[in-house]
């Protein structure tokens, strides 16, 4: 007689553990996509003729089609269709769009290619290739975003009442793992190198290398990471047998139209949206520029602005784990979120106002990645204890669905002050002039406003945590 207590796969911490190796592949390969050319950016200017707002525009249209409600969708398509055909259909669509991406960057479309002639023919100002680049880049978009509640439900389905928490860490740090891999090697692979020539006794300077290099590998990563989702999927229809489910869908946690109005009438959750949009808007879209900054402020190579740069998401991924325990055991949510809200202040008052040099620069991107841990380990526990369980699924969708609005805008508008405050400098570049050099004193000025609102929203919700009493300064750990 088959015995009725079997045990489940999920049981067993080998299984479990190489679950969570199997997912969180595919999200490293994800995130090493996202910043496989952040280092490159005067490279594009010069062999691509992007300007920094046209490079802004790019970095931003990564949530373009989020914002435009395929965020919500993505969450209806897990709710309806379970784990496994939304991980592969996310794989499917960050594949189609990294193609295009890797299309829209290669020498062939750039010289005129299958329709360059479309793309050249409107919005003058935008070279044909960016525009072609944020197409992609923006389906690329959709398909990370959809991944990545795909795999947070996967390691709640595989851990819960285990070592949820830890997993839910090790899974974050390997995916910043991959954005760490981005800065440290891009420069490296794209053969990026600064060369100065003399013509007639004119100095000028030309940037060498080939920006495609790192994206085909983002897409050699990703073609793995979808087979390392394949193999999970086998492993996941298992676990369903063994449990009699024949859906992973929960309609309980599906996102309803009904519960907008108590959630948007909570004063608390606007305060931790706003938060969340101001806080990831002054480190993501800093690493968009990062490195150039970096080559600006302190003269150094692409590939030494990369591995500064890397250094935070690096930190990160030791520090998270670290905090997040605290906030378990001390509490104190909305003073860390005020604390990591002024040392982002800080790091981007550094980079704008000191002279810098190398150590000082190491310094303030290890204090952008210590904030980078306090806040998000205090941000998201305390929305749990601003929204009712019931509604929590859909705060959560209307937090990142807000959070990509920012995520979107202000890459470009940094792009745009960016040229703004430095007039003709784009075009000195281009034409090789040794001397045109961006100042980054505005735009770091810009980050730093965005942590002092950020700090000003802090306070607003401890007061509001004083008058309804929910509970924010205290350990999430019950005794």
């Amino acid at each position: 007689m088959t015995e009725k207590l079997e045990k489940l796969i999920s049981d067993s911490k080998a299984t479990r553990w190489t679950v969570l190796f199997l997912v969180s592949f595919t999200m490293l390969a994800a995130y090493y996509f996202v910043d496989a050319i952040a280092p490159l950016e005067l490279l594009l200017e010069q062999s691509y003729k992007w300007t920094p707002d046209n490079y802004g525009f790019f970095s931003g249209s990564e949530y373009m089609l989020n914002i435009c409600g395929f965020l919500i969708l993505s969450g209806i398509i897990l709710d309806k269709m379970g784990i496994r055909f939304t991980g592969l259909l996310s794989c499917c669509i960050m594949l189609l769009g990294g193609s295009i991406k890797v299309y829209a960057l290669s020498e062939y479309y750039k010289n005129g290619g299958f329709a360059f002639d479309f793309f050249n023919s409107f919005w003058p100002s935008l070279p044909a290739t960016a525009k072609l680049a944020a197409v992609g880049y923006a389906i690329f978009g959709v398909g990370v975003e959809m991944c990545g509640i795909t795999v947070s439900r996967t390691v709640v389905k595989w851990f819960k009442g285990r070592e949820l928490a830890l997993a839910m860490g090790m899974q974050l740090s390997t995916a910043r793992l991959g954005a760490s891999c981005a800065f440290f090697f891009s420069a490296l692979i794209a053969g990026y190198k600064e060369n100065v020539n003399m013509v007639d006794g004119i100095t000028t300077v030309t940037y060498s290398g080939h920006v495609i290099n790192p994206i085909i590998l983002g897409l050699a990563l990703m073609t793995i990471g979808f087979l390392t989702f394949l193999i999970y999927t086998f492993q996941d229809r298992k676990l369903d047998k063994q449990t009699g489910r024949t859906s992973d869908a929960d309609p309980s946690e599906a996102f309803r139209l009904s519960d907008l109005k108590k959630i948007i009438t909570n004063p608390g959750f606007w305060a931790i949206s706003f938060m969340c949009v101001l806080f990831y808007s002054g480190v993501f879209p800093f690493l968009k520029y990062a490195v150039p900054m970096m080559q600006s402020k302190l003269g150094v190579s692409p590939e030494m602005g990369g591995m500064i740069s890397g250094l935070l998401p690096v930190g990160t991924i030791i520090l998270t784990p670290i905090f997040g325990s605290f906030l378990d055991r001390k509490g104190k949510g909305a003073s860390i979120m005020i604390l990591g809200s002024l040392i982002l202040m800080l790091a981007h008052l550094i980079f704008a106002l000191v002279p810098l040099n190398l150590v000082l620069a190491i310094c303030s991107i290890l204090l952008l990645g210590i904030a980078f841990s306090l806040i998000p380990s205090s941000m998201w526990p305390s929305l749990a204890k601003i929204i009712p369980e019931k509604y929590l699924g859909s705060a959560y969708a209307l937090v990142f669905f807000i959070q990509n609005i920012g995520l979107w805008f202000i890459p470009w508008f940094i792009g745009m002050v960016l040229n703004w405050a430095n007039p003709g400098v784009s075009e000195k570049i281009a034409a090789g002039d040794p001397n045109a050099v961006y100042n980054y004193t505005v735009p770091m000025l810009v980050f730093a406003a965005l942590g002092l609102a950020a700090v000003v929203l802090g306070f607003w919700l401890k007061s509001v945590d004083k008058k309804q009493g929910y509970g924010l300064e205290l350990p999430n750990i019950k005794k």
